[in-house]
């Protein structure tokens, strides 16, 4: 057994030999790396729940949530009056828009260009002092790359280094070229600042431009997302899942969202709309209005009212269909089998109430799932829709090569929903097609099956987009956190008893820390980790923390759906981990990108300081500095085997 691992040791270094074929290259690399790891911890951005809130999103991706005021801060002190910081903030997240106002009552534009274009430099210097010059030159803007590097590089060699400075500035702002390269320097900052992105879930619904919000990811320059249960309807949907596909429609005519269908992904409605009016011609589907105040109005509202309640019962139909096919121990959603149709009512859990609406011209009672010929041909041309727009189809392959159901990164875990726990804090076990799995072991199975909807044969494939369901509603799920989801009672049912959903136990476990650091060490982390948790709106306008289990647990919603602000009191809460340690910013809700540039307003609330690093963290403490460390133990072996003659140097 020795020697064999000896041979395997020896097959690695002779493969590492390719990379570092002699002393000095290996050497040299062993000093690069060391280097790095003496750099402080970069800062990480942990931001959840953005529900389609573009613009809100937007802001805070370019304010880093304070970290690039706090950056002008750190270089100016108290040299630049609030005044002056909140202009230069707001020019570094909005340069051009900033510009064409200063533009307009700035008497002597080329002296604000000099004062400015240092200032940025300044700042752009500090931000990009966390990393190697060859990180840096790959985050350059292509076409001031050389300039800017010079400029924030110091100059040991040159003598008069004002000069040589003033002369690159003079000639740039001479050249009529002070503008482009204020937003490019702008730009770099704000990459430079946060080093890395985390979305903790829920991209899509409720707001009007989850497709804005997914563009801007796809070329953000570093980003890991947990997938939330609303992204995981649009992923199934995009897989080409009819029961998600309904969902997702419905959500979006209920929260007025259509936008975000017709016109960032082009999803043709017109075969819904078509099935809608004839079905419910006469219907006037009172119980199906919108949920936002904006949106539809006039004959454009009763359509949408018709298309909402025609792609409803659809969706009741179809998940029926799943739970019929699969069972997910959901035989009790199997709503549409309760009704008594002649009488107008229906029996649950022994009690019966009467229907709100009972016009359901499209259900056989005989067969309640059993799509009419009408319907099977709306589907059709929605799944197609779906599973041939382009833009939808790039979106959800960032979700998948960038996103999980979990991610464990520097001491931290990261999910959106909960870790299924019953009552007395043991994981709670779920049966996934004849096999049950828990904890950890359940995230991986929901996972693969995820990820074969979108790869796997037929059978597979078609196991994998009911997951996708299941995830969304299931009562066992991890990313839903519920007992079940009350959405044909909350239309067809005045009794609000039957609109209840129970948590999973594990809410009212997040101050246990017998239970939480069960979780940690089940996803291989020790106590002294965090639970970086989404999907919760933390209701501060009655008091509560988002701060749990002594600060073990932190429940970062962000709060940036509109819906969720009239009861939690904020905009949410969002997070940064930097060299310093963790803070949780508390958020103002967002009015809009025209009011933050004009009157030069930010939305953080408050900080909240949630761990205080002893020392100032750096490279070396984190998991890359931990695989770094590893690459230099190695190269110190691939160096005596040099040495020993053990492994010859190339030539």
């Amino acid at each position: 057994m020795n020697e064999s691992i000896e041979a395997l040791k020896m097959k690695y270094l002779r493969g590492l030999s390719e990379l570092y074929p002699d002393i000095a290259s290996a050497s040299t690399q062993i000093i690069n790396l060391q280097s790095i790891l003496n750099l402080p911890k970069g800062t990480e951005h942990f931001i959840t729940d953005i529900h389609g809130e573009y613009e809100a999103f937007s802001h805070v991706l370019k304010n880093g949530s304070g970290a690039v005021k706090k950056k002008i801060k750190d270089v100016f002190g108290r040299t630049l009056s609030s005044a002056e910081t909140n202009t230069l903030s707001t020019l570094i997240y909005y340069p051009k828009q900033k510009m064409d106002l200063i533009r307009k009552t700035e008497p002597d534009m080329n002296d604000w260009y000099r004062v400015t274009l240092y200032r940025l430099i300044e700042v752009c210097k500090r931000a990009s002092s966390k990393y190697t010059r060859a990180h840096v030159r790959k985050m350059l803007p292509p076409d001031f790359a050389y300039v800017i590097e010079e400029l924030i590089t110091e100059k040991a060699e040159i003598q008069d280094k004002e000069a040589y400075y003033n002369a690159i500035i003079d000639t740039i702002i001479d050249i009529g070229r002070a503008e482009p390269f204020i937003i490019a320097l702008s730009e770099l900052i704000q990459k430079l600042v946060v080093e890395h992105l985390y979305i903790l879930g829920d991209i899509y619904d409720r707001g009007p431009a989850a497709d804005k919000i997914m563009d801007r990811l796809l070329n953000y320059h570093s980003v890991s997302i947990t997938w939330g249960n609303h992204d995981m309807i649009w992923m199934g949907a995009a897989a080409g899942s009819p029961a998600c596909i309904a969902t997702v429609l419905r959500l979006s005519i209920r929260y007025s969202n259509l936008d975000t269908l017709e016109e960032g992904y082009g999803i043709n409605l017109l075969p819904l709309a078509t099935f809608a009016t004839e079905v419910y011609g006469d219907d006037p589907c009172e119980l199906f209005g919108k949920i936002r105040a904006d949106g539809f109005s006039g004959a454009e509202d009763v359509l949408n009212r018709k298309m909402h309640k025609a792609i409803a019962v659809l969706q009741f139909k179809l998940e029926g269909q799943i739970i019929k096919r699969r069972r997910f121990g959901m035989e009790d959603r199997l709503l549409l089998d309760f009704i008594d149709y002649k009488k107008g009512t229906i029996t649950l859990d022994g009690k019966t109430y009467p229907l709100k609406d009972t016009n359901f011209p499209t259900i056989d009672p005989n067969d309640p799932y059993r799509l009419t010929e009408e319907e099977e041909h709306v589907m059709d041309r929605l799944r197609s829709a779906f599973i041939h727009c382009e833009k939808l189809q790039e979106h959800v392959k960032l979700l998948l090569t960038r996103g999980s159901l979990y991610i464990t990164s520097n001491y931290n875990l990261l999910y959106h929903g909960c870790v299924p726990m019953t009552e007395d804090g043991n994981f709670m076990r779920v049966n996934i097609y004849g096999r049950e799995y828990a904890g950890k072991a359940l995230y991986d199975e929901l996972e693969k099956y995820v990820r074969l909807a979108f790869v796997g044969e037929k059978e597979e494939k078609l196991r994998g987009e009911d997951i996708m369901w299941y995830i969304w509603c299931g009562p066992k799920s991890p990313l839903f956190g519920k007992d079940r989801m009350t959405t044909f009672e909350r239309y067809f049912i005045e009794d609000k008893e039957t609109h209840k959903e129970h948590k999973n136990a594990y809410y009212r476990l997040l101050n246990d820390e017998t239970a939480m650091n069960r979780i940690l060490k089940e996803f291989g982390l020790d106590e002294n980790a965090h639970i970086l948790n989404g999907h919760v709106p933390v209701l501060q306008i009655d008091g509560e923390s988002p701060i749990k289990c002594g600060g073990k647990v932190l429940l970062i919603d962000g709060g940036f759906s509109k819906a969720y602000q009239g009861k939690t009191g904020i905009a949410g809460y969002t997070l940064i981990y930097n060299s310093y340690g963790m803070q949780l910013v508390a958020m103002h809700p967002f009015t809009s990108t025209e009011e933050a540039i004009i009157n030069e307003t930010d939305i953080e609330q408050d900080q909240i300081m949630v761990m205080s690093a002893p020392r100032r963290l750096h490279v070396a403490d984190t998991d890359r500095g931990r695989r770094i460390q590893e690459r230099i133990g190695e190269l110190r072996e691939l160096l005596k085997a040099y040495r020993t003659g053990t492994i010859q140097e190339s030539e």
